[in-house]
């Protein structure tokens, strides 16, 4: 397990100590969405107007909206993934018959054009007997 970090972040304009076993960045990359999402709201009038505790609410609603909307997005892309796996296996299954196929009518016209090599030589070999008589 990797060792726990702590790093100060700004959110909000607050210096704040956040720990976790994630990387510096990663949790730099978390205190920055959260101001971003902050700012984005912070130029709506009516998000302005509403009391603190009104808009850490707010703010706390819309990245749960956001977390949903990722989880189900990923449950999507992974409900694409596995169609594209399953149809990759069926086109693999397709090909590898196809193949065996494809050996199978080589084989065959190998022994057709052995027997039409053997059908030759027997016609001039009559035809030779033929001319003989």
């Amino acid at each position: 397990m990797s060792s726990k970090t702590d790093t100060e972040v700004i959110i909000g304009g607050k210096v704040y100590t956040l720990s976790g076993y994630e990387s510096e960045e990663y949790l730099q990359k978390v205190a920055s969405y959260i101001n971003n999402k902050f700012n984005e709201y912070s130029k709506v009038d009516s998000f302005r107007r509403q009391p603190m505790d009104t808009q850490g609410v707010l703010l706390q609603l819309n990245i749960a909206d956001d977390y949903f909307k990722a989880k189900k997005q990923i449950a999507v892309l992974e409900e694409e993934l596995q169609a594209r796996e399953k149809e990759l296996y069926d086109l693999k299954h397709e090909l590898i018959s196809a193949q065996m196929k494809l050996e199978s009518s080589e084989a065959q016209a190998k022994d057709f054009q052995r027997e039409l090599n053997e059908n030759a030589k027997k016609i001039v070999r009559l035809e030779t007997e033929l001319k003989k008589k």
